[in-house]
């Protein structure tokens, strides 16, 4: 059952490190990972989507998730969208799955 709750997230290994989708929510509670949403890692953060704010805390939480520093995370798309898609350079797919399992569990 775990392993097909996971199978709608994609993870593309490229040449640097890893890309994957991100749905984020902007002025939650608390910041966390929500599960999957639609194919995205649902990441919920308490900045408002203003000046970039949002966008800059993504970079740092996911950061800190990951255990990269904040250069090698990378918004490829979506600057000013809730979907984003991210590059992680450094990690391979067996590091993503280590580290956000547990949050998706």
């Amino acid at each position: 059952m775990v392993s097909s709750f996971l199978d709608g997230l994609k993870v593309q290994e490229t040449s640097c490190g890893i890309v994957f989708h991100v749905r984020l929510q902007p002025r939650a509670s608390r910041n966390s990972v929500m599960g999957i949403f639609d194919n995205s890692v649902k990441i919920c953060l308490t900045t408002p989507p203003v000046d970039g704010k949002a966008n800059a805390a993504c970079i740092e939480f996911l950061a800190g998730i990951f255990g990269v520093a904040k250069k090698q995370v990378k918004i490829v798309s979506g600057d000013k969208s809730r979907n984003k898609i991210i590059e992680i350079a450094g990690i391979n797919k067996n590091i993503f799955w280590e580290r956000i399992t547990p949050f998706l569990l």
